[in-house]
């Protein structure tokens, strides 16, 4: 933010801190539009968005600590047909099926499997789905 105007704007020598400054722009315009007016309501909204920007972030960026090397012959056809079914429908709620489907298929990496049982909703981008239909 721009301590003279208020504003906030690009500093490509600290693009860091404008993607900062941007986030919790964003944050707090969520916040605002859904809590009840109170400080208390405030921060409730606030916290409850963080987190569910959080686990957006979770459910597209793979952790880059434990990176995983997708193995061809877990693509079964069930597996590529599940993936493709959630992905062109944009429904994710068989996210944990595709982990029992990968599972049969030979599948024991526990960042997949534990990606795809984990209970914060899936969306567009989940990194699991996207290995499987190769969109790496």
């Amino acid at each position: 933010m721009d301590e003279d105007t208020g504003e906030f704007g690009p500093r490509p020598w600290e693009p860091g801190e404008y993607a900062e400054q941007f986030t919790m722009r964003v944050l707090t315009f969520a916040a605002c539009a859904s809590s009840d007016g109170s400080d208390a309501g405030f921060l409730d909204a606030a916290a409850a968005e963080s987190a569910a920007q959080a686990d957006l972030v979770r459910c597209v960026v793979p952790s880059p600590f434990r990176p995983v090397a997708f193995d061809p012959d877990w693509r079964t056809t069930s597996v590529v047909a599940l993936a493709r079914q959630m992905y062109d429908a944009r429904d994710f709620v068989h996210v944990p099926i595709l982990a029992d489907a990968l599972d049969d298929a030979g599948c024991a990496d526990p960042e997949v499997l534990g990606h795809c049982r984990h209970p914060f909703p899936h969306a567009r981008g989940c990194w699991v789905v996207d290995l499987v239909l190769g969109r790496e």
